[in-house]
């Protein structure tokens, strides 16, 4: 079992930034896969990145990269530093950890809440 638990949202202007963290419970973190997905109010969940275990990173191609997954396994993170926010960036965003082997995502965090005004 894996608990994640993520920090760092909160409310930021257009153009501002904010970094994301994710920490996890654990010794496996390591050979987990991680991702970030946000949701925003009526649409539904979507991919923001994922990072492998071996630092491979993939974003969902809408960010232009803005947005960079990172992970420090002595840490037990997952980071997501978003710059050049914008209003349609607002979401709640929530890490999830994927075993070695499983067909999807297995374990959630609770998500945090990001909010851009413009």
């Amino acid at each position: 079992q894996v608990q994640l638990v993520e920090s760092g949202g909160g409310l930021v202007q257009a153009g501002g930034s904010l970094r994301l963290s994710c920490a996890a419970s654990g010794r496996t973190f390591s050979t987990y896969r991680m991702g970030w997905y946000r949701q925003a109010p009526g649409k539904q969940r979507e991919l923001v990145a994922h990072i492998t275990t071996g630092g491979n990173t993939y974003y969902t191609d809408s960010l232009q990269g803005r947005f960079t997954i990172s992970r420090d396994n002595a840490k037990n993170t997952v980071y997501l530093q978003m710059n050049s926010l914008k209003p349609e960036d607002t979401a709640v965003y929530s890490c999830a950890a994927k075993r070695p082997g499983a067909i999807g995502y297995e374990y959630w965090g609770q998500g945090t809440q990001v909010t851009v005004s413009s």
